[in-house]
């Protein structure tokens, strides 16, 4: 992958992620029905279209394909040739492919998609896929060139595992095109469901003959793969995208479709130059973290202190997770993005926090031990940003990696929640997702670890785990008698505790021991019940946020008479562990 990239691709991964426009992998083969202009030959359509199927100097694969060119010097205007190449799943996102075109003297982003690549691309999905500004695109330079494909479905034929991504002409309709390939008009409009075929522009996907002049039969994937969106850009920043609902949804660049859009305005792009002087070329001596997906720097940037993370091209859906949440939410209680960078490396840029993260402040020896209180007021916190991302946004996002370590500790000793690379979001009023198993072990649910299911609930579970850790200062997992290869959850240890008819003298074994003697024991067994209303197995069973941060208040609050002893009968409570 060009690692000049410009936000414009990001943003169609991070469009098609937010879509959910998922595929698992790609197919061998698409074709691509190039209108060949005056003057094109054989020779500059291999150079532009070339892959890994097809070579610069491989004419005889395109004739292969294309039996009515019977001179490879001899290329007729004005004809449609097929052009073979690989319909690829990138970055587990969407269907298509990226060739390389090399900037000629003169070229526009126009020239380019209308007439170098025939209109399989357009000029504002190169615009929005490259860094160069239209009017200024530098001689030598290199452009990333998307086309869209297709690989079959089989809930409308499995007959059909060869399609050709076919950009409309002005003449073109959906019964001059069933003319001349002999297929019906409703099976092609079952292929591009929804799309005016009279429009004359934009792609739609037919079902094509392989280059033995049979129909090739859609093989059984388990892809649930989907074509991309063209974008359209605005002066403002917003990127509109066209959302399809399945892998044969045709590409509208007239934008006729109803758009949608996203804007990520108020994040800065900072330029590589400007982030490296910051960090004087990322030296040791900024570095401030480091975690699964890259390392954080500090830096001064515009007279602002800013933190840094530093993530490679693999850890693209983690990027995009993050600038996807982050652009759209914005909570005191939530830590703040200030921009990013997609030069060379990915980058993105947050308000610095100046306390570190909880796991430092509960772990660390350099650290002063956390007063009961202000763990308390961190719970809080905490509890506020997830609830503000699980019930006031649209779409709702469920984080997937609540711990210490990502509840960042600002100068007031506020708790901020952070590192949103595994965040999913999920339509309101959904309870379950299958997805991949990611996260932290100690933190995962059981229906998460064992099945996958993603509801709120998985942040809520985690939550409950940061809320023993604040009481006891251990981590989720506790080694036994000081061996690794013996160890237990926190939850099974709290869970022994909190069985005792009276759990008092269990709960002091287990309290943090630098907070020695300076806690209201009461105050902790509340906390401590809290937490295993979080972590209760039934996922039905666990509270929502918004009933975490009543009962939350309620303990934080000096003027609150709280009895332990009626702790179901507390109204708050009652709704917690009912899960309204």
């Amino acid at each position: 992958m060009n690692p000049k990239l410009g936000l414009g691709f990001l943003l169609l991964l991070l469009l098609c992620y937010l879509i959910d426009s998922k595929c698992s992998k790609g197919c061998d083969l698409a074709l691509a029905s190039y209108y060949v202009w005056q003057g094109a030959n054989l020779s500059f359509i291999a150079e532009v279209m070339q892959s890994s199927i097809l070579k610069s100097t491989d004419f005889d694969t395109i004739l292969s394909y294309n039996p009515q060119v019977t001179n490879k010097d001899s290329l007729p205007s004005f004809i449609r040739i097929s052009i073979p190449f690989p319909c690829e799943c990138i970055n587990g996102e969407f269907l298509g492919h990226f060739f390389t075109y090399n900037v000629r003297s003169q070229d526009t982003y126009e020239t380019v998609a209308d007439t170098y690549y025939a209109n399989l691309t357009t000029t504002p999905s190169l615009i929005n896929f490259n860094s160069y500004p239209e009017v200024n695109i530098p001689d030598n330079g290199v452009l990333n060139v998307s086309v869209n494909c297709s690989c079959g479905d089989s809930s409308v034929s499995k007959d059909y595992g060869l399609f050709l991504s076919y950009p409309l002409r002005p003449d073109d309709t959906l019964a001059s095109i069933a003319n001349q390939t002999n297929l019906t008009q409703s099976l092609l409009q079952s292929y591009n469901v929804g799309f005016d075929f009279n429009q004359g522009s934009g792609v739609v996907y037919i079902p094509a003959k392989d280059a033995d002049g049979s129909y090739r039969p859609l093989k059984s994937r388990n892809s649930r793969g989907r074509c991309c969106w063209h974008m359209h850009s605005s002066s403002r920043g917003t990127v509109d995208v066209i959302p399809g609902s399945n892998s044969n949804k045709p590409v509208d660049a007239t934008g006729s479709q109803g758009l949608t859009g996203i804007t990520v305005d108020k994040s800065v792009e900072f330029s590589y130059e400007e982030l490296a002087k910051a960090t004087d070329d990322f030296s040791l001596a900024n570095k401030i973290g480091q975690g699964g997906f890259g390392s954080v720097y500090y830096a001064e940037l515009r007279g602002e202190k800013a933190a840094i993370k530093k993530m490679d091209m693999q850890a693209s859906k983690e990027f995009f997770a993050e600038l996807k949440v982050l652009t759209h939410v914005h909570h005191l209680n939530l830590v703040r993005l200030i921009g990013y960078c997609v030069e060379g490396s990915l980058f993105l840029v947050y308000e610095y926090i100046e306390n570190g993260n909880l796991s430092q402040h509960l772990r660390g020896s350099e650290k002063d031990p956390l007063p009961w209180s202000t763990r308390v007021q961190i719970a809080l916190d905490s509890a506020r940003g997830l609830e503000y991302i699980h019930e006031h946004t649209v779409p709702v996002y469920i984080h997937r990696d609540i711990k210490s370590a990502n509840i960042l500790i600002d100068k007031n000793f506020r708790g901020k929640v952070a590192d949103f690379g595994l965040t999913k979001l999920t339509e309101v009023g959904s309870t379950s997702l299958p997805t991949r198993l990611v996260g932290t072990f100690g933190y995962m649910p059981p229906e998460y670890a064992q099945y996958g299911d993603v509801s709120p609930k998985v942040d809520v579970y985690a939550l409950g785990v940061v809320l023993y850790e604040l009481i006891s200062a251990k981590e989720a997992i506790v080694k036994t008698n000081g061996s690794s290869a013996e160890s237990r959850g926190l939850v099974a240890l709290f869970e022994d505790v909190l069985i005792q008819p009276d759990p008092r003298e269990d709960l002091r074994k287990v309290v943090d021991p630098r907070l020695g003697e300076d806690y209201p024991l009461d105050s902790v067994r509340k906390m401590a019940q809290l937490g295993k209303a979080c972590t209760q197995e039934n996922p039905q069973l666990r509270p929502s946020m918004r009933s975490i941060v009543v009962a939350l208040m309620t303990l934080s609050s000096s003027t609150e008479d709280w009895d332990v002893g009626s702790f179901y009968e507390n109204q708050a409570l009652v709704n917690l562990m009912s899960g309204r």
